[in-house]
């Protein structure tokens, strides 16, 4: 608290230099210091800030009805859409080849677009085509290559034919998706999109004014197959030359805000477009980066348009409640109209915007670079190129290490420059030897709470990963910094309290900065989450020195926690947007990795990113010991809750209109072996379970009582039959099936391949002719014998790498029919 000057032997006290004027030394705490009840008031603001951001991660406009178009002739009217969804779910499910989907679903679209015919503005000219389009391409699903063939899949096309229809027939895209998978209705995925676009289209085709260009409304019927009716079009639809970008709808959830997460590539007037139109933005340039790492496993339309048209665009998806997503909770008892709201009046507006706008003349002008762009709660939007994003993250970083400490400087007069570095850098060990022993704490309270069984105990109650991990985390960094202030904290300082937590903020500073030039100088544009959270620190600093609060009492403190809140706001809603995301996810990511290992770390790290400004001012505190209480005792209580109540039980039903329920997939299979002459050699029958969660085992096993599930690869055919004889979709998820016997199933239709002939085309080729008859979806497993090899094949002009699996190599082929085929001709030629 002060600095000797000098000293003789006839002194009895030396003189000192006092930094602070205000300091009792009387009593043995600085005039610094604060009660330490705000260590927990501090938690308390950690929490009032989340559940704000909470609230606006979910809020969602009012749902417009029939009445409101006296009011808002030209705006988006949810209740009109709402009716659309509701016609496509009550088919229930539609998955492609079906007859809800082929007849049904397509009857409606068709039914309802010819209504908006009848019903456009006289000014307006539409144009519709169904396709109906066969094809193929070889698709990479989980690093493993496959035949992706489709016979007669169905689209359901529309033109709103723009002004420049007759001398240049530029075109914007939309597409949805109206198929589902098996055994859900698919309001959400992706009915709901449809449904949105069908409204567009209402309102649009209703206007006097003609758009600029030409639309495309695209509703294709197979999408989960996957991806096929959208390469059908963009491959073989006279249309498909037209398109300059497309807008792609789809879903991963069920409601909530749809998220645009991924863009161009390199095409940055798209983003801008979607800043000056989109009035409810969300959207995040790291979920683009994250989502297209592949650790999110899914895919979208998106991938086609891209990679084989080449054309650029935006993809949209709802994220929220994942739990329903491909279950038949996706219904549109979730979907309220709010939430189609606020999809229709953003994708209207960016329909509108691009629709209208210069670039899509000519869009190969405008293919510039990367933009990195985010919202902050949905309030205002931002959006930069890389390029400027890597000169303010290089400035804010800079400028957020050297401010403070020339700030703190100068409060010293110049004279105590080492000791404000030994603090910055005190600050930066606590905050790097904290990240890293909270990581370790909450990665062992994950192995421990899977080996007692109670792993993902947060899965449907959420609000336990702050006990079970966020405190946790929190706790080992207060204590990490305390112990660094024991080791490294200089004891003769001549700082004040106050000089020296800030040069610990500093120390914070550095450890986020390196962070994120780090990760700026590799390429990411994600680095601009951190940067964020630098700039309040920054401001914040820069505000201090300039009012020269630096060594006032509490004045400074005042002012770092109103940006602290700010900070917050921005931290907190990618905690939120994180675990929405991932949560969910670990309901389906199979059994092999331990989902509180993911949710820990995802913790983990949203600790350090809301609380590290916050943790060097336990400082100030008088004392410790309530904060460091109070820490322990929720993580207690949390850890209680989440091994010995049913708090802590993993699932739960539809009983208050939230379910969270565990997935399974279950084959029902029948299986008949011939021999080379086709003669029947035998037949068994039974069930392939798959594991899609960590406790998927435990509940396989309950079911299966009194009988035993063996593991795939332990089952008798393993020994003899090409690939353990298992379906095509079970081989892509090898490690997580297991077999029960039990009774056939009612095949009302089986799959058949016969031999049709064989030619002999050389000494050493041979050309068989196969006949396959049944099944709107199969698989084809092709393995030559031994010394043979498959050259080539009427399915497509190239042939997929051969997968291997139990010691054998074969080809794989998704089959497809949409509407009703004939028998499928297929010839092999085998060296």
């Amino acid at each position: 608290m002060f600095q000797p000057t000098g000293q003789s032997s006839k002194q009895k006290h030396p003189k000192v230099k006092v930094l602070d004027p205000d300091i009792d030394y009387s009593k043995a705490k600085s005039v610094h210091s604060i009660s330490s009840w705000w260590g927990i008031g501090g938690i308390f603001i950690v929490l009032v800030v989340g559940n704000i951001t909470n609230y606006t991660n979910s809020h969602l406009p009012d749902g417009l009805r029939n009445a409101h178009l006296t009011h808002f002739p030209a705006a988006f009217i949810a209740e009109r859409a709402w009716k659309d969804l509701k016609i496509l779910n009550d088919f229930g499910p539609k998955p492609t080849g079906t007859y809800t989907n082929e007849v049904l679903a397509v009857d409606f679209l068709n039914r309802e677009i010819s209504y908006i015919d009848q019903l456009k503005n006289r000014n307006q000219q539409l144009v519709v085509q169904n396709q109906i389009v066969s094809g193929g391409y070889v698709g990479v699903y989980m690093n493993k290559s496959a035949a992706n063939v489709y016979r007669n899949v169905q689209n359901v096309v529309v033109k709103l034919v723009g002004r420049s229809e007759s001398t240049s027939r530029h075109a914007l895209l939309l597409n949805c998706h109206f198929d589902s998978v098996a055994g859900s209705p698919g309001a959400s995925d992706d009915s709901g999109s449809c449904a949105v676009m069908l409204e567009v289209l209402r309102v649009l085709s209703r206007q006097s004014d003609v758009n600029r260009y030409s639309i495309i409304f695209l509703f294709n019927g197979a999408e989960e197959t996957p991806l096929q009716a959208s390469h059908g079009f963009i491959t073989k639809h006279p249309w498909a030359a037209d398109v300059r970008a497309f807008i792609n709808l789809e879903s991963a959830g069920s409601g909530g805000k749809e998220m645009l997460f991924q863009s161009g590539p390199k095409h940055p007037w798209l983003i801008e477009a979607y800043a000056r139109a989109v009035p409810h933005p969300y959207a995040q340039a790291a979920a683009e980066e994250i989502f297209q790492s592949g650790v999110i496993p899914s895919d979208t339309d998106f991938r086609v348009f891209r990679d084989v048209g080449r054309i650029p665009g935006m993809d949209f998806a709802h994220t929220a409640n994942g739990y329903r997503y491909h279950t038949r909770y996706d219904s549109i008892d979730y979907i309220p109209l709010p939430v189609l709201q606020r999809t229709g009046d953003n994708i209207l507006a960016l329909t509108r915007a691009i629709a209208n706008g210069d670039e899509l003349g000519s869009t190969e002008r405008y293919a510039q670079g990367y933009m990195v762009f985010y919202d902050f709660l949905g309030l205002f939007f931002v959006s930069y190129s890389a390029d400027v994003g890597l000169m303010i993250n290089l400035s804010v970083v800079l400028l957020s290490i050297i401010i403070p400490f020339l700030s703190l400087a100068r409060s010293t007069s110049g004279t105590h420059g080492r000791q404000i570095r030994s603090e910055t850098m005190t600050g930066f060990l606590a905050t790097f030897l904290g990240a890293g022993a909270s990581g370790v704490l909450c990665f062992f309270i994950g192995l421990q709470l899977d080996a007692i069984g109670r792993s993902m105990s947060w899965y449907s109650s959420t609000n336990l990963i702050l006990g079970v991990y966020c405190c946790p985390a929190l706790l080992c960094q207060c204590v990490v910094h305390l112990l660094c202030n024991r080791l490294f904290g200089s004891k003769t300082t001549p700082l004040s309290l106050a000089l020296k937590v800030q040069a610990r903020l500093n120390g914070v500073n550095l450890f986020w900065g390196m962070i994120t030039l780090g990760i700026t100088f590799t390429g990411y544009r994600l680095a601009y989450i951190f940067m964020v959270l630098i700039l309040c620190s920054l401001c914040s600093s820069t505000l201090i020195s300039m009012l020269g609060l630096q060594n006032t009492v509490h004045k400074w403190l005042l002012l770092h926690m109103l940006f602290q809140i700010v900070a917050l706001a921005w931290s907190t809603q990618f905690y939120h947007i994180l675990m929405n995301m991932f949560v969910p996810i670990t309901g389906r990511i199979g059994s092999s990795i331990n989902p509180d290992v993911i949710v820990g770390t995802l913790a983990t790290f949203a600790t350090l990113f809301s609380c590290s400004y916050l943790t060097p001012l336990l400082f100030l505190l008088k004392k410790t010991d309530k904060l460091i209480g109070e820490l322990v005792a929720i993580t207690l209580i949390a850890l209680v809750l989440a091994t010995s109540t049913h708090v802590g039980f993993p699932y739960r039903d539809d009983a208050v209109k939230a379910p969270a329920v565990q997935r399974h997939y279950i084959t029902h299979t029948v299986r008949k072996f011939y021999d080379h002459n086709g003669g029947e050699r035998y037949t068994d029958a039974g069930f392939l379970l798959q594991e899609l969660d960590r406790n998927a085992k435990k509940t396989i096993e309950g079911i299966a009582m009194p009988d035993v599930v063996t593991p795939m690869r332990e089952i008798p055919a393993c020994d003899k039959e090409l690939f353990c004889a298992i379906p095509f979709y079970s081989i892509w998820h090898q490690v997580l099936n297991y077999w029960l016997p039990g009774p056939a199933p009612v095949v009302r239709q089986a799959v058949t391949v016969s031999l049709r002939e064989k030619e002999q085309l050389s000494e050493h080729e041979h050309r068989l002719h196969l006949v396959l008859k049944g099944s709107f979806q199969c698989s084809l497993i092709i393995g030559p014998k031994a010394g043979s090899t498959l050259k080539r094949w009427s399915l497509l002009s190239e042939i997929p790498t051969p997968i291997e699996f139990n010691g054998q190599r074969g080809h794989f082929v998704l089959l497809t029919a949409g509407v009703e085929s004939e028998p499928m001709n297929i010839t092999l030629d085998v060296r």
